[in-house]
Order: C-alpha cells, then structure tokens, then sequence
C-alpha cells in the first residue's frame, strides 16, 4: 500500500452501487484514506454512428450526475466520522474509468451490477471488467437480504499458487485494520464413495496430511508478514472450491481471493473459482491485485 492513496468506487445511483459506496466509506476510514466517488459517463450520443462521438468534443457532465454524487457525499460523511469525500465525473465508460483509477488507488470498490444491468446477471460488466483488470485490490459489494456482518472474520482461499500468496497477504492486512481473525481455507475434493474402504482411509490421510502441510506453510508466511494477525485454519471438503469457499463466506465480513489460481489458463486475468466466488459468495469478495 502507497500511503495517502484514495479508496475509488463506482457510483452511478443504483441500490448495487450505493451499497458500494457504503462499503468505501467504511474501507477508507479504516485505512485513513480519502474516498473518491467516480462516476464515469457515455457521449450521449452513443456509438452506433459512422463517426466517433467524442470527435464532436468531450461532453459535459451531467447536472443530475452531479447531484446524486454530491448527495451521496454529504450522507457518507454525516454517517462516517472523519470521512474526507471527494466526487467526480469522467467521460469514460464506467468499467475503463475505474481501471484507469485503479492506477492511483489503494482499493477500488464496485457494486456487483449498475444501472441498465441484466436482472439475472448476478456479476454485471462493470464489475467483472475491473476485478480483472485493475491495478490494485477490488472490493465486489452486491446487497443482500441481511446486512453484512462488519465484524465478522476475513476469509482467504488457499491452494499454494502465487496469486493466493499475494491474496493471503492482502487478506492478513484487511483482518488486522477490521481488527477480526483470519481464516486460512483450503478446499480440498469431497470424499468419493467407494467399495474398499482402505481406499477411502487412505484417500482422506493423503488429503489432511497435504492440508497439514500447506496451511503450516501459508500461516508462516502471514505471521512473518503480520505478526498482530490472529490466525485460524480451515481445510473444508467440496465438491468443487468454488462451492466449498462459498459455503464458508456466510459468516464473513469479507472473502479474499487471488485472480487466477493452480490449474487457471494463462489467459484468464481471473480463474473460474475467482468468477464463481464473486458472483456467489454471502458477503463482499475482494479480489486481490499486486499494486502496479
């Protein structure tokens, strides 16, 4: 972290977005850091014509825009003391605008879907443009039916890839400002149903006994790290990580995960387990970037 960077998040007005940027506020008050709300904006006249639109010159920023920021503003700050707010409009799409931000930010915060997102796309482009390419960590904020257990303990995915390393970091840090334990997950394959039950003794001894093995190794390297971290382990069998993760996000103030983990193609700036776990958990997911 790069002292007296911004907390950034999207708002553009809807319930997801709002959502965020109460999560921001509470982000930047704990890292006593400014909150900057972006809200970034299409030429109206849109893209389906034989020229480019920005050609005609950059358009203004919108007076209602301006006024649901300064709103949003002014109820952050009376609910957070401390908080120092400050708002803004770019041209931009939302999505490139907040990668963009992410340069200068110490977490960028977005709702899981905006304003004219698809009612069952749980994850909108938006969010899933800038927890892949962002140059910092991202926080996905989407609201649930309770509210989010603030004191709740920070949970990070494991496997022993580079990308959960970095994850596992990010996570000891966000545990020690909330002042909660750190829980260490390692989802390994569910037990398989078989007819020697040697095969089944000897099956679960192999997965405990490199559960064991890599957890020691994660916890070391969190406490070398951040000595003031309280530290818990919890290897957990699933049909699939993504589910097993999932599953254990109900009690938690937030989940962590790396953006591509063991087994990922090259290619994908975010895993599948990554993807899934935004677009499911029970609480908000932070997808862990190295600062760039």
């Amino acid at each position: 972290m790069v002292m007296n960077r911004p907390v950034v998040v999207g708002v553009d007005g809807s319930p997801t977005s709002l959502a965020a940027a109460e999560q921001a506020a509470h982000a930047a008050v704990l890292r006593s850091a400014p909150l900057h709300l972006v809200h970034g904006y299409l030429h109206p006249l849109g893209y389906g014509v034989p020229l480019n639109p920005y050609d005609l010159g950059v358009p203004a920023p919108s007076e209602e825009a301006q006024g649901m920021l300064e709103r949003t503003a002014a109820e952050l700050t009376e609910r957070w003391t401390g908080l120092a707010v400050q708002v803004r409009q770019v041209a931009g799409g939302a999505g490139a605008t907040l990668v963009e931000e992410s340069r200068r930010a110490d977490l960028v915060v977005v709702g899981s879907r905006g304003l004219g997102g698809f009612a069952g796309l749980l994850l909108g482009s938006v969010g899933a443009q800038v927890a892949a390419h962002a140059h910092c960590p991202v926080l996905v904020v989407r609201p649930e039916a309770q509210p989010i257990a603030l004191d709740g303990p920070v949970l990070v995915g494991v496997d022993g890839s580079p990308a959960a390393g970095v994850a596992a970091d990010q996570a000891a840090a966000e545990a020690v400002r909330r002042g909660v334990p750190l829980v260490l997950v390692h989802v390994g394959p569910a037990p398989q149903d078989r007819e020697v039950p040697d095969e089944v003794a000897e099956g679960d001894a192999a997965y405990q006994a490199h559960a064991v093995r890599l957890l020691a190794e994660v916890s070391a390297a969190v406490r070398a790290g951040h000595p003031d971290v309280v530290l818990r382990e919890h290897p957990v069998r699933a049909v699939g990580v993504a589910q097993g993760l999932i599953e254990a996000s109900g009690t938690a103030s937030v989940l962590v995960v790396g953006t591509r983990g063991r087994g990922g193609f090259t290619g994908m700036l975010l895993g599948s387990v990554s993807q899934a776990v935004v677009q499911h958990a029970h609480c908000p997911v932070l997808v862990a970037h190295p600062y760039r």
